[in-house]
């Protein structure tokens, strides 16, 4: 695997992984899952290159990957042969996930929003969180349509993990609060 570049995001997706590193070119290393040999790079074009790059996710149903740019506030989408598109997000996009329709889970940490974005880059919905999740870290989305959260820095009076609404308006359970509380991280992902 890549050594000495620091891994921004990983993602799978058939018998290759992808490594999203921080780097001026090659941001995309493809690895073979069994022996971990380098088998090709995929380019994605950013607005500040490498360092503008967050996250990578995959969708094994559409085979494509998905990388968020926050300098470039958009998406990049790329299939696996590193032909590419990108979106606007119009905020800046952090981590990513894709749900059970194939959409993509955008998370907007400044403004403490989800989006969720068709696999062509239509906005499906805004999910605005409320106001007590604060500092929003990533966001999967499940099957009954809620979402489960992280959220909060180091510095912040509370980190948690938290099942939101599907409407985004109400936090239905959480886990964690102050720092060094019994986070219980299971049972909030099964509750």
């Amino acid at each position: 695997m890549s050594e000495g570049a620091e891994v921004l995001g990983m993602t799978s997706l058939g018998e290759e992984i992808y490594l999203l590193t921080l780097k001026e070119r090659d941001q995309v290393e493809v690895y073979d899952v069994i022996s971990y040999r380098l088998q090709h790079y995929l380019w994605v074009t950013a607005v500040n290159r490498a360092r503008s790059l967050f996250d990578i996710t995959s969708c094994e149903h559409l085979l494509c990957l998905y990388i968020s740019d926050a300098a470039g506030d958009c998406i990049h989408r790329l299939d696996l042969q590193g032909n590419a598109q990108q979106w606007p997000v119009n905020d800046e996009p952090t981590c990513l996930s894709v749900n059970a329709h194939h959409n993509l889970i955008v998370t907007c940490r400044k403004v403490g929003k989800i989006k969720e974005f068709s696999p062509r880059g239509e906005l499906v919905r805004d999910v605005i969180l409320p106001s007590d999740v604060s500092n929003l870290r990533q966001a999967i989305q499940l099957t009954s349509g809620q979402f489960i959260v992280c959220h909060g820095n180091h510095d912040d009076p509370v980190h948690r993990v938290c099942k939101i609404s599907s409407d985004g308006c109400h936090i239905v359970h959480s886990h964690g609060g102050q720092p060094g509380s019994d986070t219980q991280w299971a049972q909030a992902l099964g509750s």
